[in-house]
């Protein structure tokens, strides 16, 4: 099965179970085109049916609760119930029970990629050392969240550093059109459920944001709330691509509160899962973090230690997984990872080639989230 094939069944199974936005759905295909980083983000279904055949031995390793679709740009900041600052990952759309090893590699490819554009200038081993360091670090101490208070004061000033003005954020949300067509009960229901108080006045609009789940519905709702700007977004869920790539012979449950609980995390009180409706917090600093916004200075080898580190903190919400894990990673090459990465980047460089020769190569796009 090809690329375009791929993206064609998998469309066609996702329309069946929440509703797609054609228009955003078109903008995806293009920014697929674009670059291959872009073309990683929104094609964790086609992943799904490589990596098995890519890295069959890595496919064989003990299974966790995993993130599925992790990646360099897939970690940002939010306040947990404290009114703490905290940074880590962002996003569980695909989350579901996959060896422990889909998410070392799929980190490891975007960074790979990621240094071939110029977005990081450490080596490809080395971050590849890097990771693997912090993930064993964090299961052997059995993890601990990144909070942003008298600990971890680089991450701080290199996170904080691109927390969005607060004038520009809500400047940017405010000129987005109010939503006139129908919006699903559910998410109403979802979004009203997060509100600070029942009753509170809002208007809805859509927004256009992230790769992978370009295409399905997103509604926000801005208001006002003692004397100050508030917004919550309900973003449609579907069963991780993994249900598609298994040929649908598995259970279309969705993790995502799953693995938001059980992860060694400082919990967004903000982003909760209601239905098929993953509703959450919209904020100046409740937002993914870019490697193009961070300091120029900067070290990356201690950011993907720390990458690797917050992977093995959702790791740790599937009992027992530090053990066998550790286990088997002892019995791996000291190269696994890095020679992993590389056949990854290898054979989704042929799929995007394959991708820009069919639908051509439009002008470039950011892809925010």
């Amino acid at each position: 099965m090809n690329i375009a094939k791929a993206t064609r069944g998998y469309e066609t199974w996702l329309a069946k179970r929440l509703t797609i936005v054609q228009a955003d759905l078109k903008r995806k295909h293009e920014a697929m085109s674009q670059d291959v980083f872009f073309f990683l983000r929104a094609t964790f279904y086609r992943w799904m049916q490589l990596w098995p055949k890519v890295c069959p031995d890595e496919a064989r390793a003990p299974r966790v609760l995993a993130v599925g679709d992790l990646h360099v740009e897939n970690f940002g900041t939010w306040r947990d119930v404290e009114g703490r600052l905290v940074w880590g990952i962002n996003d569980f759309d695909e989350a579901y029970e996959l060896p422990y090893t889909i998410d070392l590699v799929r980190l490891a490819t975007s960074a790979h990629m990621a240094i071939r554009q110029s977005r990081l200038k450490i080596a490809a081993k080395d971050a590849c050392v890097a990771i693997l360091d912090g993930y064993r670090e964090g299961l052997k101490t059995g993890g601990l969240p990144y909070v942003m208070g008298e600990e971890h004061v680089w991450l701080r000033h290199m996170v904080t550093g691109v927390l969005r003005d607060p004038t520009h954020f809500w400047t940017k949300l405010d000129g987005l059109t109010t939503w006139k067509g129908p919006v699903p009960k559910g998410a109403v229901r979802a979004i009203e459920r997060l509100l600070p108080e029942p009753g509170l006045e809002y208007r809805l609009v859509h927004r256009v944001a992230g790769l992978g789940s370009l295409g399905r519905q997103r509604f926000v709702a801005i208001g006002n709330y003692r004397g100050a700007r508030i917004a919550r977004e309900a973003k449609a869920l579907a069963p991780s691509a993994c249900v598609w790539a298994a040929g649908g012979k598995s259970s279309e449950r969705i993790e995502y509160q799953v693995i938001l609980d059980r992860a060694v995390r400082a919990v967004d009180p903000f982003v909760r899962l209601g239905g098929r409706w993953i509703v959450r917090r919209l904020a100046p600093d409740c937002s993914r973090v870019e490697l193009s916004s961070m300091p120029k200075e900067r070290d990356e080898t201690r950011l993907l230690r720390a990458m690797g580190f917050e992977t093995a903190n959702v790791h740790l919400g599937t009992r027992r997984a530090a053990k066998p894990i550790l286990a088997n990673l002892g019995k791996r090459s000291s190269d696994w990872l890095h020679e992993s990465a590389t056949a990854m980047v290898k054979a989704t460089t042929e799929d995007w080639s394959e991708w820009r020769a069919r639908i051509g190569t439009p002008r470039k796009r950011s892809a925010k989230a």
